[in-house]
């Protein structure tokens, strides 16, 4: 499920980057469209993924970690990031590349879900706590 979050968002930042309003209109619709697939399948299958994962005792410290990671630190850096990128392809005109600007987060999501396949591993066991 995370996986398939991970490669939503990837999708949906490249339909942001080849969609335009005349002939690819379709494909900022469909990236429209998929940020609830993005947001379920990753955030909250992540904070479903956390609370079975942790025990009884640190489950609210687990569910606080994760929220601070995804919308504090997490947001923050993000939307840091968007304003460099965002600065670094303004064009002469005043107008931005947003081609080339879409086309970084979709590499760096891309790039995360490699990662994820490569690297995580799920002992499969679920902490049965009450």
């Amino acid at each position: 499920m995370l996986l398939i979050g991970m490669i939503a968002w990837a999708l949906r930042y490249l339909l942001f980057a080849y969609g335009n309003m005349d002939s690819s209109s379709w494909m900022l619709y469909g990236g429209i469209i998929l940020h609830g697939i993005c947001y379920d399948f990753f955030f909250v299958t992540g904070q479903i993924y956390t609370d079975q994962k942790a025990g009884s005792h640190v489950r609210s410290a687990a569910q606080g970690l994760i929220t601070l990671a995804t919308y504090g630190v997490g947001m923050y850096i993000g939307f840091y990031m968007a304003g460099l990128i965002a600065d670094k392809y303004l064009l002469a005109d005043g107008t931005h590349n947003w081609h080339a600007i879409w086309l970084i987060p979709c590499v760096f999501a891309a790039a995360i879900a490699l990662l994820f396949v490569l690297l995580f591993k799920n002992d499969k066991t679920k902490t049965t706590e009450i």
